[in-house]
């Protein structure tokens, strides 16, 4: 049931992601980079877990030396995900296999030159270190200049987000740099769909990494997920994989089995039914917990978050729990609900506005106070 994609090969060291090679599948280190006892830990079990490919973050010249460690240690085929500071590609790229950089991130840094330029430079790194490139394009963090082309609608930004990863694959097509897949994420389901079909439509050659976004804890997270890789791979789209779930550390190769379980299923031709109203009522938004989450209680406040929250699950909500400072702020603004979580502080707001700041043990019952709000106003 996952006919031959037409994409073309890149590779990730010995990796072959793209053309007739098998779907790969990868995840993210779900520690703090520079916690090397931690992140190693990680690595170790994701690799047992079967993961094809790693991914770390890095931000700060204190990463860059823990991955370097984390190099010596390890033989894992590894992914550097820049987050905001894509100067750092020229530490990490002779210890890595591969980078990715988010176009919406490029204009942090530099602003006075341009994002051409930036990315000339990123490419040129990776081409010196022989490294693949990732362009992921993320929902939440759709750079300003590009969100404000469109009109300030579902269909604009979806047209952003598209437009966005085009325009960077033209980039590098001109730089004649051609190792290079694209991803195309957001935590609706239904608009990974959309976009990476509008993708592939415009540029059948590129191999794609899926995944939604911040699909949240297991079963939904799941169910999210295999909505969108049951409609993309039956397609023949996608050509390596994540399945982001909120999970506590130790179990994060979860990630990679029910990756490989979905990947056999479709490939079977066993697909899920699923149940019309499964969008109706609540809807809770969690990031999968990575090396940016500054407090591991992230991952409990998100389980507290669905358990405190039971007694509303047919009210149209949505609430989104994402534990980082780098996504955190934009990906809260479409929510009517939003916590991001920073080292001693949550941020809770209410769509784009803040309410405030809590402790971790304050904030729940600032959020059940603002769902009752919400609730009795009927918004």
């Amino acid at each position: 049931m996952i006919p031959p994609r037409k994409s073309r090969q890149v590779r990730v060291r010995d990796l072959v992601i793209g053309g007739d090679a098998p779907i790969a599948v990868q995840s993210m280190a779900a520690t703090r980079t520079i916690d090397l006892d931690a992140t190693l830990e990680q690595v170790r079990l994701l690799e047992a877990a079967g993961a094809d490919l790693i991914r770390i973050a890095v931000d700060t010249p204190a990463d860059v030396e823990a991955l370097r460690k984390i190099r010596a240690a390890s033989n894992a085929r590894l992914s550097i995900d820049l987050q905001e500071n894509y100067r750092l590609a020229a530490d990490v790229a002779p210890l890595v296999d591969k980078l990715r950089y988010n176009p919406g991130h490029l204009h942090h840094h530099e602003r006075s030159r341009s994002i051409q330029d930036k990315v000339a430079w990123i490419a040129d790194v990776a081409k010196q270190h022989d490294c693949a490139l990732r362009v992921g394009v993320n929902a939440g963090s759709v750079d300003p200049a590009m969100a404000a082309r469109f009109p300030d609608t579902e269909e604009g930004h979806a047209s952003a987000i598209v437009t966005s990863a085009l325009e960077h694959c033209a980039m590098l097509d001109e730089l004649d740099f051609h190792d290079y897949v694209v991803s195309i994420k957001d935590s609706d389901p239904r608009v990974v769909i959309d976009t990476n079909l509008r993708f592939h439509e415009a540029r059948p050659d590129v191999p794609l990494h899926l995944g939604v976004t911040e699909a949240g804890m297991p079963p939904d997270g799941i169910i999210k997920t295999r909505i969108a890789f049951e409609q993309l791979l039956s397609r023949g789209i996608g050509d390596t994989l994540r399945v982001s779930l909120t999970v506590p550390f130790a179990d994060k190769g979860t990630e990679i089995g029910v990756g490989r379980e979905l990947i056999a299923d479709i490939e079977a031709g066993r697909f899920r039914s699923v149940p019309p109203n499964f969008f109706d009522g609540l809807n809770i938004i969690a990031c999968p917990s990575c090396s940016r989450v500054e407090n591991e209680r992230f991952i409990e406040l998100a389980q507290e978050v669905k358990r405190i929250t039971e007694d509303l699950a047919d009210e149209d909500i949505t609430i989104a729990v994402m534990g980082c400072r780098v996504n955190g702020p934009g990906e809260t603004d479409d929510a009517d609900l939003g916590l991001w979580c920073g080292p001693k502080k949550v941020n809770l707001k209410r769509g784009t506005e803040t309410v405030g700041a809590y402790s971790y043990d304050d904030i729940l019952g600032a959020l059940r106070t603002e769902l009752d709000k919400l609730v009795g106003s009927g918004t």
